[in-house]
């Protein structure tokens, strides 16, 4: 049984909203990383992906130019990236909260899977342009994004644990 493992764990709010965007940060960083090294498409892949995700609030109108930078596109973009990492992060912790620390990463990894499979499949019945964002490297941060969640929730709220009871 884990350090993190008890039968009194109750998830702490501040601690999931600060996972999930240190998670979401992380795993922007890691995909872009990986289209740096295995494409030449960068920026204009992640303008593509800001606009795509942006779609979903503003509309399918701001799709094209597909590669081109917009403010208000990437804000939006932003915004929806960080509410859906917390969300998501919220999820995979309540998955795997009374898990040990291995098979918990294993969860992680399972649920950014299943994560990638229905976001790039299954909502693209609704929302067809996400089609052209299917991919390894797009398949590959989604599992990094299940194990990332699992690894930073545990650490953030072993440490603020650690630091007192008043922080939940």
């Amino acid at each position: 049984m884990s350090k993190y493992h008890t039968n009194r764990h109750q998830p702490c709010w501040r601690v999931t909203i600060w996972a999930g965007l240190i998670t979401g940060t992380l795993v922007v960083l890691m995909q872009t990383l990986l289209w740096l090294i295995f494409t030449d498409d960068f920026p204009a892949i992640l303008f593509r992906d800001a606009r795509l995700t942006a779609a979903l609030v503003l509309g399918d109108s701001v799709l094209l130019p597909s590669t081109t930078f917009s403010p208000s596109v990437m804000l939006t973009a932003t915004l929806i990236h960080f509410t859906i990492s917390i969300a998501y992060t919220a999820f995979v912790e309540a998955l795997t909260a009374r898990l040990d620390a291995t098979k918990a990463l294993l969860t992680g990894l399972g649920f950014g899977i299943a994560l990638y499979l229905l976001n790039l499949y299954g909502f693209t019945a609704i929302f067809p342009w996400f089609v052209q964002a299917r991919g390894w490297i797009t398949l590959i941060t989604h599992g990094l994004f299940g194990v990332t969640a699992v690894l930073v929730y545990r650490w953030l709220y072993i440490s603020n644990v650690r630091s007192g009871p008043d922080g939940h």
